[in-house]
């Protein structure tokens, strides 16, 4: 019977599985059917936007070149209509010289005779017809402005829609999530020389399989990739999973996209509990400072109204952090209790834990004290902080200590025990917590330098657990274990040793 339901509970599961993957499927198609009606118009419209511009270029310069064979016809014209009028004037002398030449030889008087020859020899060396060119100044041949349209009508008759690059294919194998940077990679199923880029997108999802159409995320675009590989530096890790896709583009069109990759961005992200904290810490998204104006408003009221009843002081001690929040704490996400619950805050319990537990696996964060910051601790410690316990001071708080007020000090601290460590605190620290192994390091966050291991067995899952005075402290999470500590923990492991004085076996 159990056998048979286990059975049934698997191909319940299976099913349930099918209907989600045909729902996403099913999701995708109606989206590309949509995209379908709404670019097979738009590739009308482009298309028609081209063959308007090349019509515009024909146009103009159709206009152009009429306009070059006018003005070369003008200019002919001109030049022949003012050598006929030349010749025409000339033809008019002429015939006036060749009567008066005729008319001079029937002069009987010798003299008479004589001057008159002279007279048309005179005229005949002068005469325009003997000084004109007779030659065309311009021909009527207008040939040398045609033209020979093959080659472009040629060009038009072979015109067809551009070769679309063909879509790329991801190197599932090439690509690597590490240190908080993706790299990915992918080929051409067959090589095209006409390639020009590519254009890579991602998203983050908590999504495994293929991406969904309906996921919150929108694509990031990463364009002008020139060679089949890119990697992204920097990212937040917030999200369980990254989907990747990339298409080709040559310079007139873009391919398809490649199926995408989906791939694995697990990291641990918490934030600060500020119900956690004390009322002197500011606490916002991703830092903590030290106020010491903190909650001395609410104080103020508590007091006056000590002696007006039993009945206000008994409500006002029943106070939650979801009261109203001090004026001067509006960055705070909580209210400020009464000064009764400060109590546990003496010394250096200025404090304010995570609001995520760790009761398994491998953690990793690093924290930057802010500038001039007097007195801090970072480390760990279980949810049950006691009322006036501090950081290191207990057998459930494991932490660094960094003092830089009156006598600097630099020191490891848990179960009320110190031990001082070489050196001065880098301003960002690393934390690796392993959970599994029972490990607690603490790291140079910029050179990956071991500073200190406790070596402890945790039997309740701990919060990240920070301690400020006098400054303030920023906080990175969302990060994985980078591969130098991964390297060194396991170099150390595999030697069993640790450099921790204050191994201990938690309670």
């Amino acid at each position: 019977m159990d056998s048979q339901k286990e059975a049934l509970q698997r191909i319940i599961t299976t099913l349930a599985n099918k209907n989600e993957e045909l729902h996403n499927f099913m999701e995708t198609l109606s989206h590309s059917l949509a995209g379908v009606q709404v670019n097979s118009p738009q590739a009308v419209s482009d298309l028609e936007e081209e063959f308007d511009r090349l019509f515009t270029i024909l146009v103009e310069m159709k206009e152009s070149m009429i306009n070059t064979i006018k003005q070369e016809g003008a200019k002919k014209t001109q030049e022949l209509q003012h050598q006929l009028t030349q010749s025409g004037s000339a033809l008019k002398s002429a015939v006036e010289l060749l009567e008066f030449a005729n008319n001079a030889l029937d002069i009987k008087d010798e003299d008479e005779f004589t001057k008159a020859a002279k007279q048309i020899k005179d005229r005949v060396t002068m005469a325009p017809a003997f000084r004109l060119t007779m030659k065309p100044k311009a021909t009527d041949n207008m040939d040398h402005l045609m033209v020979d349209f093959n080659q472009e009508r040629q060009l038009l008759q072979n015109l067809k829609f551009l070769p679309v690059p063909r879509a790329p294919e991801m190197e599932v194998g090439d690509c690597l999530v590490l240190d908080n940077t993706v790299s990915v990679a992918w080929k051409m199923p067959v090589e095209d020389s006409k390639i020009d880029h590519y254009i890579l997108e991602y998203r983050k999802t908590d999504h495994e399989g293929l991406p969904r159409i309906k996921d919150e995320r929108c694509w990031e675009v990463v364009d002008n990739i020139k060679t089949t590989e890119y990697s992204l530096s920097g990212l937040k890790f917030d999200s369980k999973f990254m989907n990747f896709r990339v298409r080709a583009c040559n310079k007139a069109a873009a391919g398809e996209y490649s199926d995408p990759v989906t791939l694995e961005t697990r990291a641990f992200n918490f934030g600060f509990d500020s119900s956690s904290s004390h009322l002197n810490l500011k606490v916002e998204d991703r830092s903590v400072e030290w106020d010491p104006q903190g909650g001395k408003g609410l104080e103020s009221k508590v007091k006056g109204k000590e002696n007006k009843g039993s009945a206000h002081l008994t409500n006002l001690k029943n106070m939650s952090r979801s009261g109203t929040p001090s004026p001067k704490r509006t960055s705070t996400t909580r209210s400020p209790a009464i000064r009764g619950g400060r109590d546990r805050f003496t010394g250096e319990s200025y404090t304010v834990l995570g609001d995520t537990s760790m009761d398994c696996g491998q953690h990793y964060w690093e924290v930057k004290a802010l500038k001039d910051c007097k007195s801090y601790s970072v480390g760990v410690s279980y949810r049950n902080l006691g009322k006036f316990d501090q950081l290191g001071k207990t057998n459930t708080t494991w932490c660094i200590h960094i003092n830089n007020w009156l006598q600097p000090s630099f020191a490891a601290k848990h179960n009320n025990k110190a031990k001082s460590l070489d050196g001065t605190a880098p301003g960002r620290i690393g934390v690796f917590c392993d959970l599994d192994s029972g490990q607690l390091s603490f790291y140079n966050a910029e050179t990956k330098q071991l500073i200190h291991t406790f070596k402890a067995k945790f039997s309740q899952p701990v919060v990240p657990a920070f301690m400020v005075w006098c400054g303030g402290l920023s906080l990175s999470t969302g990060m994985q274990v980078p591969s130098a500590v991964k390297s060194f923990q396991k170099a150390e492991n595999g030697l069993g040793g640790s450099n921790s004085s204050l191994n201990s076996m938690a309670q």
